[in-house]
């Protein structure tokens, strides 16, 4: 059966969001290997409290609050690395490079599977965006080689969850988003139809929800968010499943390695 799993995201507290039910779901079997990549540490992110860190001392602490996270998920990585590309800067480096040692490492994972951003990064953000156009690359120029991964999916947001999010917004009287023009770094959906995968993380929202908090210094990134909004966010985990391109009468899968047999 497949069991080995690559995410491959930019920032330290994107992992938690987009694999970690995923992961936990999947912990207590004995043949499961997860590795994890951050292509950033993260060091130009917020600071919530100026007692957890100094803009000096930010990725290094924020790597070790994704580690956290892990411990109280109850599932660390196999594999951990932190490739320390500039925070807010992955555009602009020599994606070949990046995408070089992405290759590097799907050769030596050999995953069944690799998740990471599609081609709106979720937020808009040019780090998710440059992540995961690297690591689709990479993917590509390994998948055909004996060995080679299997299917690769994109994090995503189905539009429909962002609209019924925007309802829940107004009626707790907070400001609405502009679905239509997002704002740099707001998340924005897409299409329903091209989300082939919904993994309902209920069974394991409460660990996945430990997991967050460990990413302190980031705090103030759900903090507006009512609790129950908070627990249904953190129960979905829904991917685009960008190769093999599903057919639209496809039928949504339910768990990330459902299908490949």
């Amino acid at each position: 059966m497949p069991s080995r799993l690559l995410a491959v995201v930019a920032h330290p507290d994107d992992d938690t969001f987009g694999c970690s039910g995923s992961v936990a779901l999947h912990a207590d079997e004995p043949d499961f290997r997860f590795a994890l990549v951050h292509v950033t540490s993260g060091e130009h992110g917020q600071i919530a409290d100026p007692g957890l860190a100094t803009r000096d001392t930010l990725g290094a602490v924020r790597e070790e609050e994704d580690r956290r996270s892990w411990v109280a998920l109850g599932r660390v990585p196999d594999r951990h690395e932190f490739l320390r590309y500039p925070d807010g800067g992955v555009a602009d480096a020599h994606l070949d490079g990046l995408v070089a040692r992405l290759e590097d490492v799907i050769r030596e994972e050999r995953p069944d599977v690799v998740i990471t951003f599609g081609p709106e990064g979720i937020t808009g953000h040019p780090d998710h965006i440059a992540t995961g156009l690297a690591t689709s690359t990479a993917f590509h120029r390994v998948r055909g080689e004996e060995g080679g991964p299997r299917r690769l999916l994109h994090s995503c947001l189905p539009a429909s969850a962002m609209r019924a999010f925007n309802e829940m917004l107004i009626s707790t009287g907070q400001e609405a988003m502009d679905l239509e023009n997002p704002r740099l770094y707001q998340p924005r959906g897409v299409p329903d139809a091209t989300v082939k995968m919904m993994v309902d993380c209920s069974a394991v929202v409460e660990a996945k929800a430990a997991a967050l908090r460990e990413h302190r210094t980031q705090a103030n990134d759900m903090s507006d968010v009512p609790e129950e909004a908070r627990k249904e966010i953190l129960r979905m985990e829904t991917h685009v499943i960008a190769w093999p391109s599903p057919s639209p009468e496809a039928p949504v899968l339910g768990d990330i390695f459902e299908g490949l047999g």
